[in-house]
């Protein structure tokens, strides 16, 4: 269940409250009785690490290039001819 942020009008609390998707939003503060809005707050999801972006959806990584660092191109190899 997701938890929400509320902020009483009246007193200026603020505080957390546990509520299904499904529930309708607190209006009363606890503390007062005060009308209470419910506030905007950021979400504390990350990914970090490789994991699913780079396994599905990162840049291809090329292979090396086997006349590389030589001085001759070889034949076959588009990156040592152009470079």
């Amino acid at each position: 269940m997701p938890i929400y942020e509320y902020q009483c009008k009246k007193c200026e609390l603020v505080f957390e409250a546990r509520q299904k998707f499904s529930d309708a939003p607190l209006t009363e503060c606890a503390e007062c009785g005060g009308e209470v809005q419910k506030l905007i707050s950021q979400a504390g999801f990350a990914l970090k690490g490789g994991g699913w972006y780079d396994q599905g959806y990162g840049k291809k990584k090329e292979a090396p290039c086997a006349a590389a660092g030589k001085s001759e191109a070889c034949g076959g190899c588009p990156k040592a001819a152009n470079g």
